[in-house]
């Protein structure tokens, strides 16, 4: 009897692993600033504020690229685009290493750093998943959006412990990660199935292969978001995705570390609490993707921001407590950091369609961004007024709270048919 012979690895998971790899590094970079507020604010004088907006700056552009980029990639191709932004994020970062003055913070970290992340975002993994995958998109997105935690599980407690020799070592280390994986996209992206004769994953028919856009980068953007300003379930899935922004990138990502060690906690074992929640949250995000191929989009995010909410109330008890008590809710908040982002992603799929969902995600994303950006800003203005961070994290879990009313209305103004792309092809 003769053995049956094995079927080959599909290409899509080497672009599937490579696309890990570059959002895991993207995400070292983003976690840095966390590890620096309290170092640079010690080394130049600088209030929490002044590095918060060049961190606010960072995140502002990180989110308004995402829209322009799911455009330039699909025009210009994933391995191009991907190389040019590591690169520019390689620059920035290295050249945060000389400076000595705010404005110099904003140029490099804040203009530089993030224009390149703004193209290697999530943005990049919902181009990937919805060109290479008509099977199993939920649960490689949600992957894929898990590597964000993973880099903070990977770079964090190192930075932590490379800032005690100096604070120039991290962005050095960082820049030379970043120039090591330059080669790498590079070598294994390739931007469409059938650059590699294949189909992509799942699909057994070729008009299941969405078809290269024929319009400009800038031009396909703009009317995506002209269709979708029409389209209430667009508003709420941004202004959704604007409290999700605010309460982890801007809130937690970047003011938790200082705001433990303003309760004495010191810097290695803060950023191992941080690190804590990329554990737990590479298997929430992973165990979302599942469940948003399976259940209703609306209620999965109406569950996530209600207990991310709750999770975020707790948190200054949880500070006057212990560090067991931070530990619960980093386990809490963990399960729950990125969640979101497939069940979003899902709706944003059935309002648009499969063809301009990673543009239209871009632009969703770009709220996650603007909210990143106030919370960022935001938070840094309270510490610096209040010596606390307490104002922060209760209105943070407030419109957490507020969030998850509104997601429940999303698909609700629309009979039959997505508002927004009623003649798109349904999802897989």
């Amino acid at each position: 009897m003769s053995a049956r012979p094995e079927r080959p690895l599909h290409y899509a998971w080497i672009v599937a692993a490579t696309t890990f790899l570059t959002l895991l590094c993207a995400a070292g970079v983003r976690a840095t600033p966390s590890i620096l507020i309290v170092p640079l604010e010690e080394a130049f004088g600088w209030s929490r504020a002044t590095i918060s907006s060049a961190v606010s700056v960072n995140l502002l552009l990180y989110g308004l690229v995402g829209p322009f980029a799911a455009a330039l990639l699909d025009r210009f191709g994933i391995r191009r685009v991907v190389a040019i932004s590591l690169s520019v994020m390689c620059l920035g970062v290295a050249l945060t290493s000389r400076m000595t003055q705010p404005w110099q913070l904003v140029l490099s970290w804040g203009v530089l750093v993030g224009l390149g992340t703004g193209t290697t975002a999530t943005v990049l993994g919902a181009t990937v998943v919805n060109r290479w995958f008509h099977e199993r998109r939920g649960l490689v997105m949600g992957v894929l959006t898990a590597a964000t935690a993973t880099g903070q599980l990977v770079f964090l407690p190192l930075l932590a412990r490379l800032v005690q020799r100096g604070w120039q070592t991290v962005p050095l280390t960082v820049a030379a990660v970043l120039a090591g994986v330059v080669p790498l996209v590079t070598l294994l992206f390739r931007d469409r199935p059938g650059d590699v004769g294949l189909l992509p994953y799942g699909a057994s028919d070729p008009g299941d292969v969405p078809s290269p856009p024929a319009r400009s980068p800038l031009t396909a953007a703009l009317d995506v978001l002209r269709r979708g300003s029409r389209s209430r379930d667009f508003w709420l899935l941004f202004a959704s995705f604007f409290v999700c922004g605010a309460t982890t990138n801007g809130l937690v990502g970047t003011h938790l570390v200082p705001a433990c060690m303003d309760h004495g906690i010191p810097e290695v074992r803060a950023a191992g609490l941080l690190a804590m929640m990329g554990v737990f949250d590479l298997v929430g995000t992973t165990a979302s993707g599942w469940l948003s191929d399976r259940y209703d989009s609306r209620w999965l995010l109406f569950w996530y921001y209600g207990l991310r909410g709750l999770s975020l109330l707790y948190l200054p008890t949880a500070f006057e407590m212990s560090e067991g008590a931070l530990a619960v809710f980093a386990v809490f908040y963990g399960l729950d950091w990125i969640a979101t982002v497939p069940p979003t992603l899902r709706l944003a799929t059935d309002v648009f369609g499969r063809e301009d969902a990673a543009v239209a995600f871009g632009w969703i994303f770009a709220g996650h961004q603007i909210g990143a950006s106030f919370g960022a800003l935001g938070a840094g203005i309270v510490r610096t007024s209040t010596a606390t961070y307490t104002l922060a994290f209760l209105g943070a879990g407030s419109i957490c709270l507020v969030a998850a009313l509104l997601v429940l209305r999303i698909g609700r103004f629309r009979k039959g048919v997505p508002a927004v792309a009623a003649s798109s092809p349904e999802p897989g």
